[in-house]
């Protein structure tokens, strides 16, 4: 019996299922044999509709949808299950969560109420590296169940309708509006929003079976039994390249327990490791991480899954009247998970410029675009995520991604919180990205010149292409809310394309960013 047989056993809810389960998915994605849906078709003819908003995927669409039916929209929300949040917390920095207070979605009391955890301060590291210790940066665990559930009645309460055990199965487009089918009923709407995450029937149907440019593998688990430890780590290596792959840790106080993860970016590969492989180093390595036996351990919950990234994100709306959001969209940057943290980070932007789509009637496929438009700031961080993996056939020194990294967090940290603090919550901006470059490049200039074989030409020259484009959005971004302000003034429709413009510039380079 393996150590993740063994430790999966005494899990409660039979981890170890699901975690084959999602193998089999993993696999069917390295091998290219998902099969494409069909579950979005198109018709001339007209309809009557009875929702504004129709949101397929309730426990991240609820955000959204307590906003929407604030107000006024109607708004129905489908959920294949029940809406119901799990006990893994999510952790994230407390000014993020200010977006609920801003759009008047929770008070201040429900929102202290949905913090299980906090923690000072967090860690960065990497092998024969020196340690970074920052505060205030995801050293929050939100409870999920108190979160959705208050959001959920809240949603409820100012008139949004929540259908659940009704799972998604196919929509047709008509000229005025969509018809959904759902769990044996039909909902009849001006707008649909995709929130069923990175494996969507709908995201899958758009981006037509392509494989994506890279995967992040997570497994983890939260138990007790660890020593005393009240500080966390956001990003820690202790080991050089393993199976092709650069290993990476996090860890967290939870409130019942320690929870600690290891993660790897890599492709789809055929020959990539599964995750039930993955778990077991991660077993086998723990002990070394945290300073514990795994006997010593009482393992809570196991943690497990895999992120797909493409290079064409967001995704682009293939289809009028039809939006994804969140991790449908491929929001996230290559180097994050999306999921909770992705999402809130676009809560207010969304919010607004759904409300407005729907006021000005503008929900065709390329005005919807501009509420997941292209965003220079992420798409630079695809150089640092194939900087921080390696291919299956290619051959780099042991330590070369830890010494880079280790140099490059130096050099952030020497700098200062204004480029060290935004970096480590998936933020990059232009100055600075360009002073971490500067001086990397001066103090560090072999390593620098390894990095081009590892990334490849083509890789470089396209990053390029986006660090300019970073630039012209930073400079964008004033004349931005300048704009943004100045639209009042315009009709409705001309005011929505303006304001989208305007966001943008300011998420586009980073300048949402709030300290």
């Amino acid at each position: 019996m393996t150590l993740t047989e063994q430790v999966l056993s005494q899990v409660p809810g039979n981890p170890l299922e699901g975690l084959r389960r999602l193998d089999k998915l993993w696999q069917s994605l390295r091998e290219g044999t998902l099969p494409v849906p069909d579950v979005v078709q198109e018709s001339n003819q007209p309809i009557e509709v009875e929702w504004d908003v129709v949101i397929c995927g309730g426990t991240l669409g609820v955000l959204i949808g307590a906003g929407l039916v604030q107000r006024g929209w109607r708004v129905a929300l489908i959920e294949r299950g029940i809406l119901r949040g799990r006990e893994q917390e999510w952790n994230i920095s407390r000014k993020e969560l200010q977006s609920f207070i801003r759009l008047e979605l929770l008070t201040e009391e429900e929102l202290e109420r949905a913090i299980a955890t906090e923690y000072n301060p967090a860690r960065v590291s990497f092998l024969d590296g020196p340690e970074i210790w920052v505060r205030d940066i995801l050293n929050l665990g939100v409870d999920p169940v108190f979160l959705l559930e208050t959001l959920k009645q809240r949603f409820l309460s100012e008139g949004g309708h929540l259908f659940e055990q009704t799972p998604f199965e196919g929509a047709v487009i008509h000229p005025s509006g969509v018809v959904v089918k759902a769990g044996e009923q039909e909902f009849k709407t001006r707008l649909v929003l995709d929130a069923m995450g990175h494996f969507s029937a709908i995201v899958q149907q758009a981006r037509q079976g392509k494989k994506p440019d890279a995967v992040c593998l997570v497994v983890g688990s939260c138990a007790t039994g660890f020593p005393e430890n009240e500080t966390g780590d956001l990003i820690v290596s202790f080991t050089p390249l393993q199976n092709q792959c650069q290993y990476f840790w996090e860890a967290f106080p939870a409130r019942d327990g320690r929870t600690t993860y290891l993660f790897t970016y890599l492709d789809a590969h055929p020959d990539r490791p599964s995750l039930e492989n993955l778990f077991e180093d991660y077993l086998r390595l723990l002990p070394g991480y945290q300073t514990v036996s795994l006997e010593q351990l009482q393992f809570k919950r196991a943690l497990f899954g895999f992120f797909p990234c493409y290079r064409q994100s967001p995704l682009k709306p293939r289809w009028n009247r039809i939006l994804p959001i969140g991790d449908s969209s491929g929001s996230q940057s290559p180097l994050s998970f999306g999921g909770f943290g992705a999402m809130v980070r676009h809560l207010e932007r969304l919010t607004e410029g759904i409300h407005e789509a729907l006021q000005s009637d503008v929900l065709n496929r390329n005005a919807l675009a501009l509420l997941q438009p292209y965003q220079p700031n992420l798409a630079v961080t695809w150089l640092f995520q194939r900087a921080m993996s390696v291919r299956v056939d290619q051959k780099i020194a042991p330590n070369q991604i830890n010494q880079l990294l280790a140099s490059v967090f130096r050099q952030m940290e020497q700098l200062g919180d204004p480029v060290l603090r935004p970096f480590l919550q998936d933020v990059v901006q232009f100055p600075a990205l360009f002073q971490t470059l500067v001086k990397t490049s001066l103090v560090q200039p072999g390593m620098v010149f390894k990095i081009i074989p590892q990334v490849g030409l083509s890789t470089l020259l396209e990053w390029v292409m986006h660090y300019s484009n970073l630039a012209a959005y930073t400079g964008l971004s004033p004349l931005g809310q300048v704009l943004r302000s100045w639209s009042d003034r315009l009709s409705p429709v001309q005011k929505y394309y303006i304001r989208r413009w305007a966001d943008a510039w300011k998420y586009g380079a980073g300048n949402d960013y709030l300290e």
